[in-house]
């Protein structure tokens, strides 16, 4: 079944100002979020498989696909969908490898060099950016802007994610670049009504 990367949520609980998570990944997949990593950074391995667990429920309740950010035991240990990483990951090529051919598996990329390598080493997409300034990421990057953005997905034949900064200002922009979809964290997260947020967001996307 193809994958719908057009809204692509990332979940960030710093954002949520002690708003249930469950709750507010909930309200974004009813809004149209079509994509779900999941993404922590400072809690212990069991508290984010823990978390993982209750998260592939949910996500399998919709239909949307769980990818884990980062962590490929959590992924495997709970069968996640996929697995996202970086540069400084785990290796690509290993990840594949214990991953096994049919999980989906994402990465981070800022240049064409680091796009053509992800599609060789069996990438089934790539994040790329930042595109614009974020303050969801300390270690994003600088800026890579719309033209290098154009210029990754030109590169390549797999899907590519717009990843950073992206939001309702600058949708119609990042969907010119021919993107296959925009990955939003505060755009969602960061509103208070986020059922309208994802749903503004989603429209916005398709009607470009």
């Amino acid at each position: 079944m193809p994958v719908d990367y057009s809204v692509y949520l990332v979940t960030d609980r710093g954002i949520l100002g002690g708003r249930d998570l469950f709750k507010a990944v909930e309200d974004a997949i009813k809004g149209g979020a079509s994509l779900l990593q999941l993404r922590e950074k400072d809690i212990s391995s069991r508290a984010f498989y823990d978390l993982a667990v209750k998260m592939k429920d949910l996500a399998n309740s919709y239909d949307v696909p769980l990818i884990i950010n980062d962590r490929l035991d959590i992924a495997l240990a709970v069968d996640a969908d996929g697995l996202h990483i970086g540069q400084d990951d785990i290796p690509l090529r290993i990840a594949r490898e214990i991953m096994g051919p049919d999980k989906i598996i994402g990465y981070s990329v800022s240049n064409p060099e680091q796009a053509l390598f992800g599609e060789k080493n069996g990438a089934d997409y790539l994040g790329a950016g930042p595109v614009y300034a974020t303050g969801s990421k300390a270690d994003a990057g600088l800026p890579i802007g719309p033209g290098t953005l154009k210029t990754i997905k030109d590169s390549v034949s797999i899907p590519v994610v717009a990843i950073g900064g992206v939001g309702i200002t600058n949708i119609s922009e990042v969907k010119k670049t021919g993107v296959d979809g925009i990955s939003v964290i505060s755009a969602i997260l960061g509103k208070l009504d986020i059922v309208e947020a994802a749903k503004n967001i989603t429209g916005l996307w398709k009607d470009i």
